[in-house]
């Protein structure tokens, strides 16, 4: 096969570069890509200010949408519609940025009915880490109309598609973030409040108020959320983009039952991941997937769009499009 594009990650530098099949990752599907996205880990990966990538180089992108080239394995065959997410993608294997990805066929996910590759693209990781941690916080007893349910760092990917499968459930959202110019999509999304204050108090337990919650922020946030929460509540603990340390007393967990959930998408085992993907292609299906797509880039604008999400002045999913850049 031909030489192709692909957005390459080296010890020091990034970027751009043509490769040939022969230099991805071993696999038993061969796909075309035609879209992939934007997720806090990427822009980590690409600008080089935290350690995903454990084997250089490496091409980048945790997310895929694309079509079969060639497979393997009778699971697949060429012209399926097919997506991946995580899966060590642009952590051990060479991952979605690039025309054409060759991946392990327990990795590959039909694409959902009605979705196209950017559908699925728009709901990608940060899509399927949201269904998770809903799914996450209902079984552990979480159902619409027992009270508010907060979703933090409410702009980015994970937070706007959030709160669209909340509301779209019946579920009271109260959306916190910093952004004073993304209310009205948050509100649009479905979250009947906007919040930019933190949660008030200091004390072991504050005043009960949340049936449940999201967290995409982790630090101070995630701990004033514990201490707020209902008897019995669950918070999804989902990112950490405002700190790794937890510093919270064990008095939530003792005297109120309440329940940190850890979520992890990345490392999710297939028949969960099918399992999901269902309930993101039935009643978590989002409704605003055009809205929350607030951008697109090509592979050699990736640097600027990650080091945009890490400056937080992104709202939404930045998605990437690949399928468009063959030749």
């Amino acid at each position: 096969m031909h030489s192709f594009n692909a957005f390459r990650i080296h010890e020091q530098s990034a970027g751009v570069e043509p490769l040939t099949l022969d230099q991805l990752s071993e696999g038993e599907v061969v796909i075309r890509v035609q879209w992939s996205g934007i997720n806090y880990k990427d822009a980590l990966a690409v600008t080089g200010k935290g350690r995903i990538v454990r084997r250089f180089p490496l091409v980048g992108g945790v997310d895929l949408a694309g079509v079969v080239e060639s497979s393997a394995t009778p699971a697949f065959a060429p012209g399926d519609a097919v997506l991946v997410t995580g899966c060590g993608l642009s952590e051990t294997r060479d991952g979605g940025y690039a025309q054409y990805a060759r991946v392990p066929a327990e990795a590959v996910v039909p694409l959902p009915s009605g979705f196209t590759a950017r559908d699925a693209m728009t709901v990608g990781t940060a899509g399927f880490a949201a269904a998770l941690a809903i799914m996450q916080l209902e079984l552990n007893g979480l159902a619409p109309g027992q009270g508010p349910v907060a979703v933090t760092g409410a702009s980015g990917g994970v937070g706007c598609v959030a709160i669209d499968m909340l509301a779209a459930r019946g579920y009271e959202v109260v959306a916190f973030t910093r952004k004073s110019a993304a209310a009205a999509l948050l509100r649009e999304l479905g979250a009947g409040e906007v919040r930019s204050d933190a949660i008030a108090g200091e004390r072991p337990l504050e005043a009960e108020h949340w049936a449940g919650a999201i967290d995409n922020v982790g630090g101070v946030l995630l701990s004033q959320l514990l201490r707020s929460c209902r008897m019995q509540a669950g918070v999804a603990a989902v990112g950490l983009a405002g700190g790794a340390e937890l510093d919270v007393s064990l008095m939530p967990f003792l005297l109120r039952g309440v329940n940190l959930l850890g979520v992890n998408s990345a490392a999710t085992r297939r028949e969960k991941r099918l399992a999901v993907w269902q309930r993101i292609a039935g009643d978590l299906r989002p409704r605003h997937l055009q809205r929350i797509a607030s951008a697109a880039v090509g592979l050699a604008e990736l640097p600027q769009a990650c080091a945009a999400l890490i400056s937080g002045s992104h709202t939404g999913r930045t998605l990437v499009r690949i399928g468009a850049d063959e030749h």
